[in-house]
């Protein structure tokens, strides 16, 4: 919309060349003062369209640039469409949901790279690797004023903090976790080989914040709160913190021989699993199960055992931030945590250090030595740091399939994109079979053509913290069904009295 009125005002000062309006409609900020200060710069008035002939193609062009723009102005600073691709934040947001993001509840930011390919993110279109956007022109940090702020449990999207550098040939996996596992060497190494993937890592890249990976999770803890996992159990300032009723665990599940079977896989909402074989008591599977269903699947007749799986206290996971063995924790025995608030200050020392390291360096850059047992941020010698930007601490309600805060720490403030606030289409996926007792992960089951892979109970919901509202799909149809009926009603009775 800016760009547009660079345009139209230079056009008013007679700028009317191809190249004068090219330079005022990505360049207005610095053309407009320097035409200002030509002596034969003089205003024109506007265009006068009436008299000026166009041709299909023109108008055709004309509209599409408009369309364009008019959709890039509202997925900008409004609204934008995104879709839920993990389970991460089942079953308060499910695989296959269609939502509307609001840019405005948090305030929009603006570009970071503004010079980029309409509707692409950080890929052009029908290519792997080529960027989509140019980063020869940078804007800085600039957040125009929202509804609000991010509070406690919002569901929030955002941009994500270790996607800053990413290995081109396995993206979906954190470039920094992959240098843990396999060595710096070997994952800068474009032709070596992934274990995982049995793919090359590729050529490694960086990334813009407003160009990393979109993520969808839980806002657990904002900036000034201390959070610790105690057994599972979330605690924000030495209290409990919500529990979404739908939140889930993995558990041990042991029948007596029985299989579960497809059906019960779906009345339960089991959508992540393991068949793990047999023991002395029967046949055991590995699978996550709702809170709000659990008490009902105990209740089966078969089922001899259902046991939560706890990663205990002191057992050390080097996959969990701050990655070092000074702090023995993971994703069920976490912390204390302070989450860093802007303005505030912290003690640091080198033991401390990797907890901040991050901050200070990557998202607030500052330059960060450490020598002989001293800190040093900036070439100065420090033992406190104070802090830029609020953080935020970020976790998927499906607790053990969350690639989340635990994993990579802290969100900053510049990375929060927007709030999920309405979905309207909401697809499953096919039914997953832990029916069968072979290795490896859950394999899908072929449906039907009698199923139905629609969860119409979402459409048209909107996104609460505790859940859904009811589905105004209903209520919509019957609003397009008597605007169809006026409209039609007043065509055909102004045809009458013709």
């Amino acid at each position: 919309m800016i760009a547009i009125m660079y345009l139209l005002t230079a056009k008013a000062f007679n700028k009317r060349s191809s190249q004068e309006k090219f330079t005022a409609f990505l360049f207005g900020f610095i053309y407009l003062p320097y035409i200002s200060f030509q002596k034969d710069t003089k205003y024109v008035g506007p265009e006068d369209m009436s008299k000026k002939k166009t041709s299909i193609v023109r108008e055709w062009t004309e509209a599409i640039v408009f369309a364009v723009i008019a959709a890039t102005v509202i997925r900008t600073f409004f609204f934008e469409a995104f879709t839920i691709p993990t389970s991460s934040l089942e079953k308060s947001m499910m695989v296959g949901d269609y939502l509307f993001v609001s840019k405005v509840s948090y305030g929009a930011k603006i570009p970071n790279t503004p010079l980029s390919f309409p509707f692409a993110h950080h890929t052009l279109p029908f290519t792997e690797n080529t960027k989509s956007y140019l980063e020869w022109f940078k804007l800085p940090y600039f957040r125009l004023p929202g509804l609000g702020s991010v509070k406690n449990n919002d569901i929030v999207v955002f941009n994500y903090p270790d996607g800053d550098t990413v290995a081109l040939g396995a993206q979906d996996q954190s470039y920094y976790q992959l240098c843990r596992q396999f060595g710096w060497s070997t994952v800068n190494n474009p032709n070596a080989i992934n274990q995982y993937s049995g793919r090359p890592f590729g050529r490694v890249a960086a990334r813009p914040v407003d160009k990393r990976e979109n993520y969808v999770k839980r806002c657990v803890a904002i900036a000034g709160d201390t959070l610790k996992i105690a057994d599972q159990q979330l605690l924000i300032n030495s209290k409990p913190a919500y529990v979404a009723p739908t939140m889930q665990y993995m558990y041990k599940v042991r029948t007596d021989g029985t299989r579960l079977s497809s059906k019960l896989i779906e009345k339960f909402d089991i959508t992540d699993g393991v068949p793990e074989g047999q023991d002395s008591i029967g046949q055991v599977y590995i699978v996550n199960l709702p809170f709000n269903k659990l008490d009902e699947f105990k209740k089966i007749p078969f089922i001899k055992s259902v046991e939560k799986i706890v990663d205990s206290a002191g057992l050390y996971d080097p996959s969990i931030f701050p990655h070092s063995a000074s702090f023995k924790w993971n994703k069920d025995n976490f912390g204390p945590l302070y989450i860093p608030k802007k303005g505030a200050s912290v003690t640091i020392d080198t033991n401390n250090i990797v907890q901040y390291d991050r901050i200070i360096k990557n998202y607030e850059n500052n330059t960060l030595e450490i020598k002989e047992g001293k800190i040093f941020i900036n070439g100065q010698q420090t033992n406190t740091y104070t802090f830029k930007l609020d953080y935020y601490f970020m976790m998927g309600d499906n607790r053990h399939n969350s690639a989340d805060s635990r994993f990579w720490g802290f969100v900053p403030e510049d990375h929060i994109v927007g709030k999920p606030v309405f979905i309207w289409m909401s697809i499953k996926e096919d039914n997953k079979n832990i029916t069968n007792n072979q290795s490896g992960f859950i394999k899908k089951l072929r449906t039907s053509l009698f199923d139905d892979p629609a969860r119409r109970s979402r459409f048209f919901t909107f996104v609460c913290e505790d859940g859904l509202s009811r589905s105004y799909l209903i209520h919509f149809i019957l609003i397009v069904i008597a605007i169809s009926g006026f409209v039609y009603i007043k065509n055909k009775r102004a045809v009458q009295k013709k």
